[in-house]
């Protein structure tokens, strides 16, 4: 159980860190007078422009192991 929880811990401390670094969250922080305010905002349309990114790369490298497999069982004798 302990490993499991270190796992999801480690894995929401990894996606926080990817966020912000492709700019998918954003955190801003400002003073008044006594109260600190801080806000976090997410950039929803970046999300989904990086989703459909990935999603495009990886049916590209799907369709390149389709094409070297059928080419592959064309050259084997049989």
């Amino acid at each position: 159980m302990r490993t499991l929880l270190i796992m999801a811990a480690l894995i929401a401390v990894v996606g926080v860190g990817l966020g912000l670094y492709r700019g998918w969250f954003s955190v801003s922080s400002r003073h008044d007078e006594s109260k600190p305010n801080v806000t976090v905002a997410v950039d929803k349309d970046r999300i989904i422009a990086d989703k459909d990114t990935v999603v495009d790369k990886m049916q590209d490298l799907r369709h390149e192991a389709e094409d070297k497999i059928a080419a592959t069982t064309q050259k084997a004798p049989g």
